[in-house]
C-alpha cells in the first residue's frame, strides 16, 4: 500500500491497519487518491502518556506519506486541511512530527503548513504547531 514514500516504516495492507487505522488512539486519517491508486496519506492520532514518539500527552501525533513523485502538488496541503479540521473538532492545542534529521523533504513540508522546530535529538527533528480554535459561525 505505502510505496515510493521515502520511509524505512513497513507499508503493508496490514502495517497501515494496525498502525494507523485500528489504532486505538486515532483521531483521524485522511487519504488522497488519484488515478493508479492512493497518492498520500495522513494520521492524526492523540498522544497519550507512555506514547511511542514521548509526544507530550493531549498533544496531536502527526505522519504524512506522499508518493515521491508527486510532491509539491498540494497533496500533503489537502490531507493536513483535513486533519487539522479534525484535530479542532478533537479540542487539540498542538500536532507534532518527529522526522529525520536527514528528511529536508519532510521538513521543508511541515514547515510550510506552519510547524515550527522546537526540539532536536539524535537523528530527528521534532516540529509543531498551534491548532486554532474552531470559528464559530451564527446562521
Amino acid at each position: 500500500m505505502l510505496t515510493d514514500w521515502n520511509s524505512t516504516r513497513p507499508g503493508d495492507p496490514a502495517h497501515v491497519l494496525a498502525a494507523y487505522i485500528g489504532h486505538p488512539e486515532r483521531i483521524e486519517c485522511a487519504v488522497c487518491e488519484g488515478p493508479d491508486g492512493i497518492v498520500g496519506f495522513q494520521s492524526l492520532r492523540l498522544a497519550v502518556p507512555g506514547n511511542t514518539y514521548e509526544v507530550e500527552p493531549g498533544w496531536g501525533i502527526i505522519g504524512t506519506y506522499v508518493r515521491l513523485n508527486l510532491g509539491r502538488q498540494g497533496i500533503g496541503q489537502a490531507l493536513f486541511a483535513h486533519n487539522l479540521r479534525a484535530a479542532q473538532t478533537a479540542g487539540l492545542s498542538w500536532i507534532e512530527a518527529t522526522i529525520g534529521a536527514d528528511n529536508l523533504g519532510a521538513q521543508a513540508y511541515y514547515e510550510a503548513m506552519g510547524f515550527q522546530t522546537y526540539r532536536t535529538e539524535k537523528g530527528a527533528v521534532r516540529k509543531r504547531c498551534t491548532v486554532p480554535p474552531l470559528s464559530l459561525t451564527l446562521t
